[in-house]
């Protein structure tokens, strides 16, 4: 069977673990059960060494309860880059092995019920756990929206950028952070009142600043640029500003010079906004 999901940008600023946005950039998996277990990668992450940990692996065994598969995979997603790899290729695995449930399997392996919800759903997505099961809901998006990325070279693995967060916080910065999640809710749905504010965030973003320092300059150029507003993708490092269609080119290219400037390794890219979420057999999962 085969299936392809679509990478993700996850917590947008103030919307820690919460929101999430799918992008145009997919990983496809075929899965042939019944075949003796082998794993053949293209693209990204085809330099990952095939042994019990693999992702594509665990989730197959996870569903089929073996691992008599042979599992082919394609994936455009760069690898711990902040883009939702890891959820998009144990979504589009599940479904390829025949999961009843690929959402929820892709939850639970990768850990990320926002990642994995964008991915399931496209678009513009909230989701949580609820006790043990994960439940998401698209939320309206100005469909003039896209995102310019500042996509480094280097790699900044989800456990690292979790390690630099405190244990707690104080109560105004909770307080801060829901206030600018409202405003980015409304502003993503009418993007005429989206403002820069909306991505400010006090829980996760400058603590991770010591793991990429250019961050910090990289979300101030991107509002001077013409972004709407700017956050980091996910645990980093790509940093993305929300632009209107007919301004990205314009944006991007301020960025490529920003990048220049400040001598870095790293692709500015215009992704595109994924409306279809999940696709087994050449049909949309939710439709």
């Amino acid at each position: 069977m085969h299936a392809s999901a679509p990478a993700s940008s996850a917590n947008l600023g103030p919307g820690f673990d919460t929101l999430a946005l799918a992008l145009d950039l997919r990983v496809e998996v075929n899965a042939t059960i019944g075949e003796p277990l082998q794993i053949i990668s293209k693209g990204f992450g085809s330099e990952v060494i095939v042994d019990d940990s693999h992702l594509a692996l665990r989730t197959a065994q996870l569903v089929l309860g073996h691992n008599n598969v042979r599992i082919e995979i394609n994936s455009a997603i760069p690898l711990a880059r902040g883009l939702g790899s890891s959820a998009a290729l144990a979504l589009a695995t599940a479904a390829a092995c025949g999961a009843k449930d690929p959402f929820a399997i892709a939850a639970a392996i990768d850990g990320h019920p926002e990642n994995a919800a964008a991915s399931f759903m496209g678009g513009f997505v909230t989701a949580t756990m609820l006790e043990s099961s994960p439940v998401g809901f698209e939320l309206r998006i100005d469909p003039s929206i896209v995102l310019v990325a500042v996509i480094p070279d280097m790699g900044l693995s989800t456990k690292k950028a979790r390690e630099v967060l405190p244990s707690q916080i104080p109560y105004e910065d909770a307080s801060f952070n829901l206030g600018r999640m409202g405003m980015l809710i409304a502003g993503m749905a009418e993007v005429s009142q989206l403002v820069a504010e909306a991505g400010q965030d006090r829980l996760h973003q400058s603590q991770r600043t010591g793991l990429f320092p250019e961050s910090k300059i990289l979300l101030e150029q991107f509002i001077k640029a013409g972004s709407k507003t700017s956050f980091w993708s996910g645990a980093g490092p790509t940093l993305v500003g929300v632009a209107q269609y007919d301004k990205a080119q314009d944006i991007a290219a301020k960025m490529e010079q920003v990048v220049n400037n400040q001598r870095l390794k790293a692709k500015v890219d215009i992704l595109q906004v994924d409306k279809k979420g999940l696709i087994v057999e050449g049909k949309p999962w939710k439709s």
